[in-house]
């Protein structure tokens, strides 16, 4: 394995069970000893919460409890940043410093060759202006697992890496996003052939702000500049992190795995396209997971459409 290894970001809060199954499983990493952490540790939101404080407090107190890697530096906010400030920030800073990054959250619990698959991927791909995203975590959909990866148009926020390259066309505003609503090939690609609103994801991100998500700005980011994701045959990443507890993620998870602890990725593609056959399959997954949504989604645009047309054939 290289010798210039990718820092590592890890980004907690208020969860000390799943931050210390994060840690834990992290430590046991190939290439762990080798590695540079950092933590980042958001404050709290409301001082007066003496319960949440309390659990920060203890999050904090177990990050320093051992040496998880090589290296560990740690940053406490004393204020309350929330997670897509935290990670826009901690991923710039790093990536402008090293060239390259290494993201995960605190609710996620890694197998033992998530690093060595991280890094390979960054060393193999770095200069390959399309390949702008490398995803740890892989959709339970049908694949015959034989320790490689593949290409889909698609990121995903548990556990994954980027370059400075293409983190600098991250756009937090997402310009361009508007044309979302105006054009339907385009609103149909960004939503994987319709399968999922991503689109609705991002209006609300920009408009409504009923949602304050980095993930989806850097999905818009990847997908405006026909970028690719690289993601394993089998997931290297866990989310054990749905719940009560979660910000984020308080319902159940919809994407279930077989979680190998012990499996890793010993082969790369050398031809940078979508697999076809692979994408296909994640389609029907969201199909499958939310066929009512789009539906009526879908019944509800197509009136609005036949309305408008109404009106302008009037006029």
């Amino acid at each position: 394995m290289q010798k210039d290894l990718s820092p590592i970001l890890l980004f907690v809060y208020n969860r000390p069970q799943q931050t210390r199954k994060t840690l834990e499983s992290l430590a046991k990493n190939t290439l762990a000893d080798q590695s540079t952490l950092y933590i980042f540790s958001d404050g709290p939101a409301d001082v007066e919460d003496l319960g949440n404080v309390s659990r920060i407090d203890e999050v904090r107190q177990l990050i320093t409890e051992k040496k998880w890697c090589k290296e560990v530096v740690i940053y406490n906010s004393e204020k309350n940043k929330g997670l897509a400030t935290s990670i826009i920030e901690g991923v710039t800073e790093k990536v402008n410093q090293y060239g390259k990054v290494i993201v995960l959250e605190d609710d996620l619990v890694t197998a033992r060759g998530f690093l060595e698959y991280m890094n390979a991927s960054l060393e193999r791909y770095q200069l390959e202006n399309r390949v702008m995203h490398i995803s740890g975590f892989q959709f339970p959909i049908r694949v015959n697992p034989d320790h490689s990866a593949f290409f889909l148009p698609i990121t995903s926020s548990w556990g994954w890496g980027t370059w400075k390259r293409a983190w600098d066309r991250f756009d937090p505003e997402c310009i361009g996003y508007e044309k979302l609503k105006t054009d339907d090939d385009l609103r149909k690609k960004f939503d994987l052939n319709g399968t999922f609103l991503y689109s609705k994801m991002i209006i609300d991100q920009m408009e409504t702000k009923n949602i304050d998500s980095w993930a989806i700005r850097w999905y818009w980011a990847v997908f405006k500049h026909n970028g690719l994701s690289l993601v394993p045959d089998k997931s290297l990443v866990l989310n054990n992190g749905y719940g009560k507890g979660a910000t984020h993620t308080k319902g159940r998870n919809p994407f279930k795995i077989e979680f190998d602890a012990d499996y890793y990725v010993s082969s790369l593609p050398d031809k940078i396209s979508v697999n076809e056959q692979h994408f296909l399959s994640l389609q029907n997954l969201y199909k499958k997971l939310y066929p009512a949504k789009i539906s009526l989604v879908g019944r509800i645009i197509r009136k609005i459409r036949r309305e408008i047309h109404a009106m302008l054939d009037r006029d």
